[in-house]
């Protein structure tokens, strides 16, 4: 039996992640002639191109994508096995990549972060805020934080708790459009559509009635922040989560309406990649999160 070329596989993950043959070679501490003929080699093997090369851009090639998440996956095990077996475990060290919105880590992760930090010294924490919604897989991170349904069964998911939603309108819009008294009312007004919380406005009411709205109006945005002066200027009514929202109710910039009408709470999950063998500095970390972030 011919074993696989694990370095190879190796080297072309690095040069996957880095998009380039040097800043690969400089990243793992090789030559750059050495990675390049590991690529080669591979390719030669496989018999397929994995990247396109020009003399200003890489990229990779229709195959190379997904062989490059498979190439992640190989050197991530095998990381996880060295650190499991290597003495001194008990103190997990190295980089954790971290995806999490940008609002919500801002205000809930990255006050969190400086106390795992004490706890253990020795890791690191890349920490990414976006609310684009990332491929934790093809961008190479060991841990996102999601708030939104999650379809996609392919990652090991775990939901922390529920964040509580408001329906929320500017003064100044509701003296102009009136007050909903039935969230069946919302279609007929200008909604703000928050695009990281996908799907219509599910409602729950009086005796249980259940109501969806499709939201539809002027303004969408995938940031929850980037619709709250839209808000404020009466453009419309928002669902947005408490961390977004929670200063311009206390300050009455918006008030809450429909309170017989509860909008489904949003899910706060956390979510790896679907490898159940990892590093014990991302089950480190995940561990600290569960139990910090579960309230």
């Amino acid at each position: 039996m011919r074993l696989p070329d694990f370095e190879a596989w190796a080297i072309f993950a690095a040069v996957a992640e880095h998009r380039s043959f040097s800043g690969a070679a400089d990243a793992i501490g090789l030559s750059k002639a050495t990675v390049s003929k590991a690529v080669s080699r591979l390719e030669a093997h496989l018999g397929v191109s994995l990247f396109h090369r020009t003399s200003r851009r890489l990229a990779l090639t229709e195959a190379g994508a997904p062989l490059a998440d498979h190439a992640a996956r190989i050197v991530a095990e095998a990381q996880a096995a060295e650190e499991a077996a290597r003495i001194g475990a008990s103190m997990p060290s190295g980089r954790v990549r971290l995806a999490a919105p940008m609002t919500f880590g801002v205000k809930n992760v990255a006050p969190l972060l400086a106390d795992f930090l004490h706890e253990h010294p020795q890791i690191e924490i890349e920490l990414h805020l976006s609310d684009a919604r990332v491929d934790i897989v093809a961008e190479g991170f060991d841990v996102a934080l999601r708030i939104a349904d999650l379809p996609d069964s392919s990652l090991r998911a775990r939901r922390l708790c529920s964040i509580a939603a408001h329906l929320v309108a500017a003064p100044s819009y509701l003296a102009a459009h009136g007050t909903p008294t039935h969230a069946a009312q919302l279609g007929e007004h200008r909604l703000l559509g928050y695009t990281n919380i996908t799907g219509p406005w599910r409602f729950r009411g009086p005796e249980g009635a259940e109501v969806s709205v499709r939201a539809a109006g002027p303004l969408a945005a995938n940031s929850g922040d980037a619709l709250v002066p839209a808000l404020e200027a009466g453009l419309g009514i928002a669902r947005l989560p408490g961390f977004i929202v929670g200063e311009a109710l206390a300050a009455g910039r918006v008030v809450e309406i429909l309170h017989d009408w509860a909008p489904a709470p949003i899910g706060l999950h956390l979510l790896t990649p679907p490898s159940a063998l990892r590093p014990a500095r991302v089950d480190a970390l995940i561990a600290f999160l569960t139990t910090r972030l579960r309230d």
